[in-house]
């Protein structure tokens, strides 16, 4: 699956995604970054975009997250989901860094970490590097994959410990 596969599927599933305008920076295996723009429909008072809008922005993220490692699985439900607002973002776009932490049969475990836009403190000079944003909030959720949803797909390095779902006596996966 692609970045605008995803985009594609998850506008289509859930119409509201669309009004968002959000847009998929990254999309590998594991790891997707969406980019939230600052819009005034997503404004609090103060200039900056509001809670509501970043859990919805962290959703879409980790939604990816599942789909860039079992498919096109449209059925995949955020099962539990907790965020940490940890700072007031400035006026300007967010970025939400998602990655898998555990991918199992039913259920994936990822995070999301949503930064201002690195562009909003580029340095004088072009050439330098401008620093790692700070947080402005963190998220830990759960989506639980429907019963017909592809079978573990894990990287390449990853490997069944030695007597762990081969020999039938367990069912589970190293991870």
């Amino acid at each position: 699956m692609t970045g605008d596969a995803f985009a594609a599927l998850a506008t289509r599933g859930v119409p509201y995604v669309g009004q968002l305008g959000c847009t998929v920076e990254r999309f590998e295996h594991g790891r997707v970054d969406v980019r939230l723009p600052c819009r005034d429909l997503l404004l609090r008072p103060g200039g900056t975009i509001c809670g509501p809008a970043m859990m919805a922005l962290a959703d879409i993220t980790l939604y990816g997250v599942v789909l860039s490692m079992v498919g096109p699985v449209e059925l995949a439900v955020t099962a539990d989901f907790n965020i940490h607002f940890l700072r007031k973002p400035r006026p300007g776009d967010l970025i939400a860094r998602g990655r898998c932490l555990k991918l199992g049969r039913s259920l994936v475990v990822g995070e999301v970490s949503i930064v201002p836009d690195r562009r909003a403190d580029a340095p004088a000079d072009p050439a330098a590097t401008p620093p790692e944003p700070r947080p402005v909030a963190h998220v830990i959720a759960t989506y639980a994959l429907p019963p017909s949803a592809p079978t573990y797909d894990a990287p390449p390095s990853d490997a069944l410990r030695p007597g762990h779902g081969t020999d039938g006596a367990s069912g589970d996966r190293a991870t």
